[in-house]
Formats: C-alpha cells, sequence, structure tokens
C-alpha cells in the first residue's frame, strides 16, 4: 500500500492512498482485512495531527461499515479526532473512491501513545 498526506491540520487528515493490485480479493476487489490497515492509517493520522505529531493511537476497539466494494487503485481517506483526552481519544474515518463516493467508515477508541524516537525511520 502506498499512501500520500494530502493535508493534516486541527486533527483532520486527508490521505491519498493507492492500493495495488496485489490487494485483490478472488472478487475483483481490495479483501476486506487488508481495508483495516488503511482505516487504522486515516485514523492514527488524525490523531498525530491534533498532537502536533507527539502521540499515536493504540486502538482499543475498531469498527468499520463496509458500504460499497473498495477497488483497487486510487483512494482518499479522511480521518477526524471526535474528543482526546489525556489517555483516550476517539477517531473516525471514511475512505473515498476518487469519485468521492463513501466505500468505508470507521470508528475506534484508542489509548494514546508518545511517539518514540526513530519510530518514522528518523
Amino acid at each position: 500500500m502506498q499512501s500520500r498526506p494530502i493535508s493534516y491540520e486541527n486533527g483532520i487528515a486527508t490521505i491519498e492512498f493507492v492500493a495495488p493490485e496485489s490487494f485483490k480479493s478472488p472478487r475483483g476487489v481490495v479483501q476486506g482485512g487488508l481495508i483495516g490497515g488503511f482505516m487504522d492509517e486515516i485514523m492514527g493520522s488524525a490523531i498525530l495531527s491534533e498532537s502536533k505529531g507527539k502521540l499515536l493511537p493504540l486502538n482499543l476497539d475498531m469498527t468499520m461499515s463496509y458500504i460499497k466494494p473498495v477497488p483497487v487503485g486510487k483512494l482518499i481517506g479522511k480521518g477526524r479526532v471526535v474528543k482526546m483526552g489525556r489517555n483516550v481519544a476517539f477517531i473516525e474515518g471514511e475512505l473515498l473512491d476518487e469519485e468521492g463516493n463513501l466505500l468505508v467508515k470507521s470508528s475506534s477508541t484508542a489509548m494514546l501513545t508518545e511517539v518514540q524516537e526513530g519510530m518514522f525511520g528518523g
């Protein structure tokens, strides 16, 4: 999965993804379990945005509603922080196709953890 941040501001993250052909299930669309990775990154990016790069979520739970099949190719993810306390956050995410059609909705309750040095390869 390739991803590219489009914007991070005020607890809202927008990310462009490219789902490769290798993610395709026998039905011809992205396999459902792999979509969880997209949603995790989308919601995690919202926490990074809200915390100015200092915190990441550790999901305590995550729900996903599959609205439409997810095609391979370009996708847009939008994540937002619903509420963030000192230790726990409530976050939501959406996955859209290139035309802006809603494909997947997700939400999570997450424990907040500090970003550790070297976590992002730096």
